[in-house]
């Protein structure tokens, strides 16, 4: 039970996240697409961006309260988080400046401490994924041999 304890706390994490990082970007529309619109690899599609991002957010906090979907969702998040880390890597090595367009309280961090918080969010999320794969194998497994002591 302790794997599919990880699995759910770190989906409920990343909803916490995702929710209000995707509101946050909403409620504020116009300074985040401005924000966007000033960074040299994001120009051509901030207005795009300005709703595609909270979008993805919010589709995966909800499919992550679904069971069936979850680890699907553990993934997309994986990956979500794998890219905003990654266009945060190529800010911090190649423009001079550009205003984070995170949205709310995650705005006011540096972009070093930025990039360590994305990278324990990808840690999180990694051992999400592994939890809930283990966690289902042997639900799958004690369900074949009928063994549910263990669970």
């Amino acid at each position: 039970m302790k794997k599919g304890f990880v699995a759910y706390l770190v989906s409920v994490l990343f909803i916490i996240l995702f929710t209000y990082a995707a509101l946050a970007k909403l409620l504020t529309y116009r300074l985040f697409e401005a924000q966007l619109g000033q960074s040299p690899l994001l120009l051509p599609f901030a207005k795009w961006l300005a709703w595609i991002v909270p979008s993805i957010e919010l589709v995966i906090s909800i499919l992550l309260f679904v069971d069936r979907f979850r680890l699907f969702s553990l993934y997309a998040c994986f990956g979500l988080m794998a890219l905003f880390t990654n266009y945060i890597i190529v800010l911090m090595n190649y423009t001079y400046y550009v205003p984070c367009s995170c949205g709310g309280i995650l705005q006011h961090m540096s972009w070093k401490m930025h990039l360590l918080f994305n990278i324990v969010f990808i840690l999180l999320a990694i051992s999400g994924i592994f939890a809930l794969q283990s966690h289902r194998h042997k639900l799958f497994y004690c369900n074949k041999t009928g063994d549910s002591e263990n669970l």
